[in-house]
């Protein structure tokens, strides 16, 4: 079995939520919200993780307004 790597994985993990007891845990992280039907926060720019909207219908947006920028 694969050993996690958290502190590689804190580089890039952006989740600004505070009490979140699985940052640079990403296999923890994916299903995580997998369960609740988002993404995690990886996947949105920063300024826009922020907003805790982390839905797929959020990120959909995001990334098509972003791409015709």
């Amino acid at each position: 079995m694969a050993e996690c790597k958290i502190e590689r994985n804190m580089g890039f993990c952006n989740c600004s939520y505070e009490p979140c007891s699985k940052k640079g845990m990403c296999c923890e992280c994916i299903q995580y919200h997998k369960r609740l039907g988002e993404l995690p926060a990886c996947l949105f720019p920063d300024d826009i993780e922020k907003g805790f909207d982390r839905s797929v219908a959020n990120f959909v947006k995001v990334w098509q307004k972003r791409r015709h920028m």
